[in-house]
């Protein structure tokens, strides 16, 4: 096990900046992940601490050890990648083997090792196959215990279910939760998908552009984004951003403005605002915190809504069944504003709909920033 610190490091390559003055401490036995889209640094990141990378500025610790200039075999890690990596030629024993051998391992203990290894991946009886008779999941669980069976201070993971069908990939997803409590080592993991790293995460690092944009848990990541990029990139579907202006009633009470709807802003956000009168923001709002009803009349509606209505008014564009689920797009001033309700929910295109957004899970972003004005929800 091992804490890992990096220290303002920086990753050139000719005039392009991969990773910008990244500072970050990784606690022992932590499974963080480091999330973003593709380009914005993350597998460079992790490269650095594997010591494939060297920074062009910067330090790699582990525990107190500067390990910036010690080779990668020498850092007590272990990496598994997108691609599997197996040796065609080797049946899967040689193959988890083969780095205890490099390491001079004696025969005996690496049976042994190997066994224990692949009793925790659930590969026991595939050690006589080669990696042609085996699944896509099952070359997986392979590279993983060619990795544990090193019993490494960190676990380093570059995208390793993203080869993996969509099935397969929860099914994995749950064995490396599950490794990750009975291992007890330090993972750092890559990936894009965000739906991974909020499950699989103790902590997440989101980037964009080689710069780290908000660290934090899985829920504060989720229901307190740090800005438009974080808020839109993490959550499916993405948040709805909507502009507005805020305002204040002659009754003191605050509401958020925009062409096509009105939100109550709850006071507790408001007072953590500086000067908020007039001020130009972009309203978010998750499918999931969006009440609907169906419009009967003039002023009347189905009461089919999840929370108490008000007077936004939209058209359904686009539904979308997802079993426990009915997904809408619907139109709300020209902007198309997507809203997860009930199953039983019978809308159709073009219907005419009531929608209400929860004041107390609204977020507001500086317009012009696209930073959140309400960071310490």
């Amino acid at each position: 096990m091992a804490r890992v610190r990096l220290k303002n490091l920086t990753k050139h390559f000719g005039d392009v900046v991969a990773v910008d003055d990244v500072t970050l401490d990784i606690a022992d036995r932590e499974f963080l992940t480091l999330l973003g889209p593709s380009g914005c640094g993350k597998t460079t990141l992790l490269n650095m601490i594997a010591g494939l990378e060297s920074p062009t500025v910067g330090e790699v610790w582990f525990d107190d050890r500067n390990v910036t200039a010690v080779a990668p075999e020498r850092r007590d890690i272990a990496m598994v990648f997108q691609t599997y990596a197996l040796y065609p030629h080797m049946s899967v024993f040689d193959n988890v083997a083969f780095g205890l051998k490099m390491r001079g391992v004696p025969a005996e203990d690496r049976k042994r090792l190997v066994l224990e290894a692949s009793k925790t991946m659930e590969i026991e009886h595939l050690l006589d196959r080669k990696p042609r008779a085996l699944s896509g999941g099952q070359r997986q669980r392979v590279a993983l215990a060619r990795a544990i069976v090193r019993d490494p201070g960190v676990f380093l993971l570059d995208e390793p279910l993203s080869n993996l069908d969509a099935q397969l990939r929860v099914v994995m997803r749950t064995e490396l939760k599950r490794l990750h409590g009975e291992l007890d080592m330090t993972f750092v993991y890559v990936t894009h998908d965000q739906a991974e790293s909020l499950i699989l995460s103790d902590r997440i690092v989101v980037m964009k552009d080689g710069q780290i944009q908000q660290i934090g848990t899985p829920e504060t990541i989720y229901d307190s984004p740090a800005n438009t990029f974080v808020a839109g990139f993490v959550g499916s579907p993405p948040i709805n951003l909507l502009k507005g202006t805020l305002e204040q009633s002659a009754g003191g009470a605050w509401r958020v403005v925009g062409k096509g709807f009105g939100c109550d802003v709850a006071a507790s956000i408001v007072e953590q605002m500086e000067t908020p009168e007039g001020r130009e923001v972009y309203l978010g709002v998750r499918a999931e915190d969006i009440g609907v009803g169906e419009v009967l009349a003039e002023g009347s509606t189905s009461g089919k809504s999840n929370v108490d209505l008000t007077d936004i008014r939209a058209t359904v564009v686009v539904r979308e069944p997802m079993g426990s689920d009915l997904y809408l797009t619907v139109d709300v001033g020209g902007s198309n504003v997507k809203v997860r309700t009930r199953p039983d929910v019978r809308f159709d295109r073009g219907d005419s709909v009531e929608l209400s957004f929860d004041p107390k899970k609204i977020h507001l972003f500086e317009r012009e920033s696209g930073e959140s004005l309400v960071p310490d929800r």
